[in-house]
């Protein structure tokens, strides 16, 4: 048998305040915009280029309560997920999406005066900060690649 991947890492900003609703089915989801950039000089002009990626970001489960209450607009977020594809029938005809659902989080700093400290403090069971601060959503056995 043999094996495959889908996983998605991103570093970037969130573009939005959450947007949370239902399912039909009662379950509640979030959704962010989630910013990356890359900028590189030009080989033959060296002129200096930026461009900004924009993701969109699906949270289900406990880790909606968390975006609910920490997540701004202008925060800086490590995310982990896994890409998925859809699409939807209207009078425009069918148009297609593309999400990264996350599996994990880790918030790294904040455009607004709240927070401080980010490392240290996560989330205990029953998804109550048990540390100072915001929360760090990884396990704390994880092994970050920074």
């Amino acid at each position: 048998m043999s094996r495959s991947l889908n996983k998605v890492m991103l570093i970037g900003n969130v573009g939005n305040d959450p947007e949370i609703r239902a399912t039909g089915s009662g379950a509640r989801v979030a959704k962010v915009s989630l910013a990356t950039n890359r900028s590189w000089t030009d080989r033959n002009s060296g002129q200096k280029n930026e461009k900004t990626e924009w993701h969109r970001l699906t949270f289900f489960g406990r880790l909606v309560d968390v975006v609910e209450q920490w997540v701004k607009k202008g925060d800086r977020l490590y995310v982990e997920g896994r890409i998925e594809y859809s699409q939807t029938e209207g009078e425009g005809g069918t148009k297609y999406w593309t999400d990264v659902v996350i599996q994990e989080m880790v918030m790294l700093g904040s455009t607004s005066g709240g927070g401080g400290n980010f490392g240290g403090g996560g989330f205990d069971g029953g998804g109550a900060p048990s540390g100072g601060g915001r929360p760090n959503m990884t396990d704390p056995d994880d092994d970050l690649p920074f």
